[in-house]
């Protein structure tokens, strides 16, 4: 079997074959209907479960589990250029789906999931997702679903598995195992599971808030590798040829190696210094009995909330939530060149970056981003989308960050059509790539950010 080819073939299928998307649709609603949901902010003591640690100033719980709230701090020539709260995770989670052949159509089992910070309490997650401390079972509840098909994975054919980054905006350098599984033998579905094919997935991620950032990372790392045998047939199911021959063309090396060139510089000089610290030291955020606030504008707060979900590990708990104060930009621009479509991409640096900097789209650009400090591409690209039709946008879409962590954070995610002519000069550090090469250098960790890699999978081919 050409697991690349019945890939190919699932993403042509957004009907599916085993569950409809009416089906999807009213099984989505019946579980928000059916489950129990009460998210409520309230008030933080720093000294109940989760407690402001005098010893290191950072806000931890008792068991000294799941995440930790640390201070953060940028410096160059002795000068503090940036500073935030972030979330220290030391641990790699699961990110996992399985993928099943299912009467002759490969299919992917996909959760409706509840998070505490999700804007519209249900999105389409993996079939897995799973923190470390999670699976370990550090809140004393149950184990996920379905995680003994990813402890033994070995002994499954493996599609995808890397351990790839997650927002550096708020985390600070954490990562989560990005793993695609083929099952052989049977596999149960439980109420909170369906069935879909891979074009389904994508007709869902074209509805705002309906498919997580989880669901949307791994979906990226989806491998294709064609035999020249299938190479033809697959290509009958792209509308656009030159997204056909941007993914099935051999990966650019010598773009690869300017790009790592351009990466490395960036690791190798960065000259400001950085250093985690007490939450009490960061002289630019207050901390009261409502939230941790910034004293001037800025992308997001900290606050806490009691939260109540039928149906998972635990039903009830208490946690800090990042809240985000309005709806960011991420993005950029889609051009043929030469027959091929290629995305503009650059080196991005964010605080929190597990190796300081990684490829990301042209623009990251959070509720309180000031054009002013814009550089010229992103104001081109701002002033595009504000005039652009239908036919010049691939993807424009608002999705939600992670609601495990984050509250009501959303990002409207856009590629948007260019034409080559109306482009400047590019930066060293911006470059037109193919999604073959692409998707050659999302199987090295930590080299593509997960703004891009969410990017990448909103991609259709029909």
């Amino acid at each position: 079997m050409d697991i690349t080819y019945e890939i190919i073939r699932s993403w042509n299928d957004t009907d599916g074959n085993v569950n409809s998307m009416q089906d999807i649709m009213n099984w989505i609603e019946e579980r928000k209907k059916n489950l129990h949901v009460n998210i409520e902010k309230v008030d933080f003591s720093y000294n109940g479960f989760w407690y402001y640690d005098e010893n290191t100033g950072y806000i931890r719980n008792e068991n000294n589990s799941f995440f930790q709230l640390a201070g953060y701090q940028e410096i160059e020539n002795d000068r503090i250029i940036g500073e935030q709260p972030l979330i220290i995770q030391n641990e790699i989670g699961y990110l996992g789906i399985i993928c099943k052949m299912i009467d002759g159509e490969l299919n992917f089992l996909m959760q409706a999931k509840i998070e505490p910070g999700n804007v519209n309490v249900i999105q389409l997650s993996p079939t897995i997702q799973a923190t470390k401390s999670n699976f370990t079972r550090q809140h004393g509840g149950q184990s996920p679903d379905y995680l003994n098909y990813f402890i033994n994975s070995s002994r499954t054919r493996i599609l995808a598995d890397q351990i790839q980054s997650e927002q550096a905006s708020r985390f600070y350098k954490k990562r989560n195992r990005n793993i695609i599984i083929l099952a052989e033998e049977e596999v149960p579905v439980l109420d909170s599971h369906r069935w879909m094919t891979l074009g389904q997935i994508k007709e869902c991620m074209k509805m705002d808030n309906l498919v997580n950032m989880d669901t949307r990372t791994v979906i990226s790392c989806l491998p294709f590798d064609l035999t020249d045998t299938s190479l033809a047939e697959a290509g009958k199911l792209f509308k656009d040829e030159a997204l056909f021959r941007s993914i099935f063309s051999e990966p650019d090396k010598d773009e690869e190696r300017r790009i790592f060139n351009v990466l490395n510089d960036r690791k190798m000089f960065r000259r400001d210094k950085s250093r985690l610290l007490p939450l009490r030291s960061l002289k630019g955020w207050k901390m009261t009995d409502k939230e941790i606030v910034c004293r001037t504008p800025y992308d997001f707060k900290v606050i806490y909330c009691r939260i109540e979900i039928e149906g998972r590990e635990v039903n009830y708990w208490e946690q800090p939530l990042f809240e985000a104060c309005g709806i960011s930009v991420i993005g950029t621009f889609s051009c043929v060149i030469g027959g091929v479509r290629k995305y503009l991409v650059r080196v991005s640096e964010e605080m929190g970056c597990f190796d300081t900097a990684e490829l990301g789209p042209l623009v990251q650009l959070g509720p309180t981003a000031d054009r002013k400090s814009m550089t010229e591409l992103e104001k081109l690209f701002m002033d595009k989308l504000e005039k652009a039709d239908k036919n010049s946008k691939e993807a424009d879409v608002i999705l939600s960050e992670e609601g495990g962590r984050f509250y009501h954070e959303e990002n409207r995610n856009v590629l948007l059509e260019i034409d080559e002519k109306e482009l400047p000069a590019l930066p060293a550090d911006h470059f037109f790539v193919d999604l073959a090469t692409l998707s050659d250098m999302i199987r090295f960790n930590n080299c593509v950010n997960i703004q891009l890699r969410n990017l990448i999978s909103l991609i259709t081919i029909k």
